[in-house]
């Protein structure tokens, strides 16, 4: 009896030893995880993605799949732009400030940044709640002029008003996280990076991770990311601006996993060590006052999303990123692409195929809707080259069939051609000088070549046969 007695309590410390590799194959097949993901990259044209499957404060499996930029193999170690899930950050420093009582959730900004004026009177009413929940009311411009530091990047706020009153409605808006990130800043009297570093990065092991200022400012392992055109991925540089406390850090698939341990585990670390107390952390996936689907830095599904998810999705002009957590099974899953697609959320595909896998589904497979597109795109640029040269060729036919009409009216036939041109020329050559920002036309190309590459053949061919029956009907009345 006694010797069965040791050969039962011996298994059991085997089985509560187990590595979390051998339990993973028990909660998640990781080779339908890996078909799945590897089959998804392929269909759709994307260079690479690197995951991290993460159940109940334990992390069951990370890999990466792929390429980058350089043909090196992506792996869970890559570094990796993660875009606007840089937010859960910056709310999860502020959170713990208010858990140090340094700061209260429905304080008034103002009372902690006297210095920041908005030029709206509301501005000395909005909170720091509804910085977190993006209800201030402040606005998200595309075209920002650019900055060096965070205080330079509030200080391009001083012009603004409000879109809406303090608390009325959601808009998302990165400027609220510039300036949470300015707040940890002034409270903390620690520089932002150097805050996350210490207070959240150090204690979760999350030695790849860090937050820069600008998206061109340089980072040791990190590689170029890519833009996706006619069911291809292309390198390419990522467009230049201030993105700290909003979009700035970069991170590893294996980082992202200690993160989701320690949400999925009570707000504590793999050594026990609590870093926010679970009031607060319940409190940041609570719905806010005039925010029914975004809480404290993170974003919450929508009725007919099943199952039911926590969830903050990150884009760069040459990066996507998702993160979710699955409330109902204790699992959550990161998706880091180095790629962008402007016109579907790859991460978000990926994320939710193997959120289905972990329940027991086969994800669903779907068209690569954006080659598609992109394709369509090309056949109509085609089109019109085929048109444009045609147009071109017949020019001095056009003109001579025209040649008795009065100059207003000529002028007036010819003005189609040469508003198409005008505006895509506004586009791509006027608006990267706007504000002084830092975008090229470069960064015009980038943000969605197909549809880019269908512009810049309307400007050039409208141009030339601006020019050529303008010049022919000059030529025509003798004007040299």
């Amino acid at each position: 009896m006694r010797k069965k007695l040791g050969i039962i309590f011996l298994m059991a410390i085997i089985v509560w030893n187990v590595p979390s590799a051998f339990m993973a194959a028990e909660l998640v097949d990781t080779a339908d995880v890996d078909e799945f993901v590897m089959d998804y990259l392929e269909r759709n044209g994307l260079p690479g993605a690197s995951i991290v499957i993460v159940k109940e404060g334990r992390v069951l499996y990370e890999t990466g799949y792929g390429h980058d930029s350089e043909g090196k193999p992506l792996t869970e170690t890559s570094p990796l732009r993660i875009g606007s899930v840089s937010k859960s950050f910056t709310a999860f420093a502020v959170l713990q400030l208010v858990d140090e009582g340094k700061l209260n959730l429905d304080d008034p900004v103002v009372k902690h940044l006297p210095d920041v004026q908005l030029n709206d009177p509301g501005w000395k009413d909005v909170t720091i709640r509804q910085l977190l929940s993006h209800t201030s009311g402040i606005p998200s411009p595309t075209i920002v002029a650019p900055a060096n530091d965070l205080e330079a990047g509030v200080e391009r706020l001083y012009d603004f008003k409000l879109q809406s009153q303090p608390g009325e409605k959601y808009a998302y808006s990165n400027p609220n996280y510039w300036l949470l990130a300015y707040l940890v800043e002034k409270v903390s009297g620690i520089e932002f990076s150097d805050y996350l570093k210490q207070k959240v990065f150090s204690p979760l092991a999350m030695e790849d991770s860090l937050t820069a200022v600008n998206s061109g400012d340089p980072v040791q392992g990190l590689s170029k990311g890519h833009v996706t055109a006619y069911g291809t991925a292309i390198p390419w540089t990522e467009l230049e601006k201030m993105f700290m406390g909003a979009g700035g850090v970069v991170s590893t698939a294996e980082d992202m996993g200690k993160w989701l341990s320690m949400h999925t585990n009570e707000g504590k670390t793999g050594t026990g060590e609590p870093l926010l107390s679970e009031e607060l952390l319940e409190e940041s996936y609570s719905p806010q006052p005039g925010s029914e689907k975004y809480g404290l830095g993170w974003s919450l599904s929508s009725e007919n999303v099943k199952p039911a998810r926590i969830s903050h999705s990150g884009a760069l002009s040459t990066f996507q990123t998702q993160q979710d957590i699955v409330p109902g099974s204790g699992y959550a899953v990161a998706v880091l692409l180095n790629s962008f697609t402007p016109t579907f959320e790859h991460a978000y595909e990926i994320s939710s195929g193997i959120i289905q896998l972990t329940e027991g589904h086969e994800p669903e497979v779907k068209s690569p809707i954006p080659a598609i597109i992109d394709l369509s795109l090309g056949g109509i640029t085609l089109i019109y080259l085929l048109l444009g040269g045609r147009g071109i060729l017949r020019s001095k036919k056009w003109a001579e069939r025209r040649k008795h009409q009065p100059a207003w009216r000529y002028f007036l036939r010819v003005l189609p051609q040469l508003a198409a041109a005008a505006a895509v020329g506004w586009f791509f050559f006027i608006v990267p000088t706007l504000q002084d920002n830092s975008s090229t036309i470069m960064d015009a190309f980038g943000i969605w070549p197909a549809a880019a590459i269908l512009l810049a053949v309307i400007f050039l061919i409208g141009l030339v046969i601006t020019i050529m029956r303008v010049y022919d009907r000059m030529r025509m009345n003798g004007i040299r």
